[in-house]
Order: structure tokens, then sequence, then C-alpha cells
């Protein structure tokens, strides 16, 4: 399918899933992706706590992940994902396990699993700033690794 032996191809060809008609296309009958399946509730998207509107465009949401008044754009949000209320997940591949605290900022990151991003925190928007604890890739993209505690 293509090569993903670098952050940006790995990031690029996860990406490439949320066009239309992507390369790799999910949703074709006549390619089944043969897997096994953990047992999660449907993905949910609902109001916060405080009655704020869920926004979730062009992304994958996982089952099992929750979207609870939080804003979620152009995104892979992989089961037991929680995104709380206020908070913007842009660009970004979160795997399973982490949540993204209230207010915080997620932008063309790769959260690995576990992570969790405490409320109010941005990440991804100044690259300087990154660099300093996490891997950033030569296009911007910013790493947090499995279990990171912020």
């Amino acid at each position: 399918w293509r090569d993903v032996g670098t952050i940006d191809s790995y990031y690029e060809a996860n990406m490439d899933l949320l066009a239309p008609v992507p390369v790799f296309n999910l949703y074709n009958d006549k390619w089944p992706v043969f897997t096994s399946h953990e047992s999660h509730p449907p993905a949910k998207v609902s109001r916060g706590a405080g009655g704020e509107p869920s926004f979730v465009d062009g992304s994958l949401l996982s089952n099992g992940s929750i979207v609870s008044g939080g804003h979620v754009e152009g995104s892979i949000v992989a089961p037991d994902v929680i995104i709380h209320h206020d908070s913007h997940v842009t660009g970004s591949i979160l795997f399973p396990g982490v949540k993204v605290g209230p207010g915080a900022r997620i932008n063309r990151c790769i959260v690995d699993k576990n992570v969790v991003i405490p409320p109010g925190v941005r990440i991804g928007y100044d690259l300087e700033a990154d660099r300093q604890r996490f891997t950033v890739s030569d296009r911007g993209i910013v790493v947090i690794p499995k279990g990171y505690v912020l």
C-alpha cells in the first residue's frame, strides 16, 4: 500500500484514510479487512457536562471512543479514547486509552497509548516548545510517546 518507515509517511498514510475515496478504502467490499475485534460499545458523540455540543468532521472514530462536548476534525480516534468538553483535536492520531482533558488543544500530533492530556494544555501549536519534550518530525508532526505524563 505504501511505505510508513518515517513519522511523516506514517502520519500521511493514516491521514489518507480520511479522504472521500482513499487509496486504501476501508469501506471497499471487494477488499475486506480481516482482524480480531475487542468488545467495545459504539463510538459516542454527546454534549459535554455543561451542555456544550460536540463537533466531529472528517474523522474516524473507533468503537469505544467518546467525544463529550469536544471538537474533532481530520483525526483518527482509537478505542477507549475520551475527548472532553471544550477540547480541540485537529489533524491527529490518538491511540487507545488516550484522554484529552477539558480545554486542551492537540494539533497534528500522534499520541501513543494511555497518554493523559491535562486540561488546557496546547500541543502542536508551538513546535519549538514541543521539541523540548517531544519528538517533532521534519514536517512538524508531534509524537507523544506511550504512557507519557504531562
